[in-house]
């Protein structure tokens, strides 16, 4: 059982990340799918610890993801910022308001 169990929740997490895609796709704000995409580069993460302990190699997989997490961590932080000065998000709410009416 104990070797399964790397698999078994890779695959839940896997799993979990497709409610986040729905979010991503449809949100209706930017900020809302930036936080989606940073969902699932926190999963992502996670996911390559797993890999690591399937292939015996933690210690090179733990390095991966700590290199993805920074990556992903100041790409959301870059992306956010680059929202909040070229577009309010009052002004963003009030375009999508016009949109769906």
């Amino acid at each position: 059982m104990s070797e399964y169990f790397p698999l078994i929740m890779g695959v839940a997490l896997f799993v979990l990340m497709i409610p986040v895609v729905y979010r991503i796709w449809v949100g209706p704000t930017g900020f809302d799918r930036i936080l989606g995409v940073n969902v699932i580069g926190t999963k992502t993460t996670v996911l390559l610890v797993i890999i690591g302990t399937v292939y015996d190699r933690v210690d090179m997989f733990v390095d991966f993801a700590i290199a993805y997490a920074l990556l992903n961590f100041v790409s959301a932080i870059v992306v956010s910022r680059y929202l909040n000065r070229t577009i309010s998000l009052k002004e963003m709410e009030a375009k999508e308001k016009k949109a769906k009416a």
